[in-house]
């Protein structure tokens, strides 16, 4: 009887000193390899690219170049035509080529002659934070990111830039708070989620 006593205030102590040291809880940086560190900086040095004036050599002097720079896709004017005539989330499905942006007809009617370089950045950080005992027996889940994200389009023929196009989140501040009522006994599909963004 004694023992167990022991055993259990053992228990309860551990989880007073852990109830809220929420550095004992897992937090995940993404980071993929860039030369560019900060969503300034890659705006910036973006903004120095001039449709139907700079050339390829130009843009891979400007780090955007997919044989040396990390996470750049090369696309083909078969993407284009996909990405601009029929995503139903950026454009009418049913636009007409005469419609687009005269950089991106070009690319189109180039055909082989056109490339397109993508380019997605992020600096996201995601840390859990909160009560341990809360997180651990899954009671409670609290999740906050930060960072930012930067994303382009860069469309060329015959070795000029003919069309450019850049988005993204400069500022990314996001908590995410997950709620288990029932712990580790309930379903994780029951789960009642409540999304703040901030």
């Amino acid at each position: 009887m004694k023992e167990n006593l022991i055993f259990f205030s053992g228990i309860f102590v551990i989880l007073l000193i852990t109830l809220n040291c929420g550095s004992l809880l897992p937090s995940i940086k993404e980071t993929p390899k860039a030369r560019w560190k900060s969503f300034d900086e890659a705006k910036n040095t973006f903004e120095k690219i001039i449709p139907y004036q700079t050339k390829t050599e130009e843009l891979h002097q400007l780090g955007f170049d997919p044989f040396l720079t990390p996470n750049l896709k090369i696309s083909t004017y078969l993407d284009i035509i996909q990405l601009f005539m029929f995503n139903p989330f950026m454009f009418n499905p049913s636009i007409k080529k005469e419609e687009l942006d005269d950089g991106i007809q070009a690319c189109i009617d180039a055909k082989t002659k056109c490339t397109a370089y993508e380019i997605g950045l992020k600096n996201v950080s995601r840390a859990r934070h909160g009560s341990v005992f809360l997180d651990l027996f899954n009671f409670k889940r609290r999740t906050k990111e930060t960072g930012w994200e930067f994303k382009a389009l860069i469309v060329i023929v015959d070795n000029i830039v003919v069309y450019k196009l850049w988005g993204g989140k400069p500022i990314i501040d996001e908590s995410r708070e997950v709620k288990n009522p029932l712990g580790p006994l309930q379903n994780p599909s029951d789960l009642l989620i409540d999304t703040t963004i901030k």
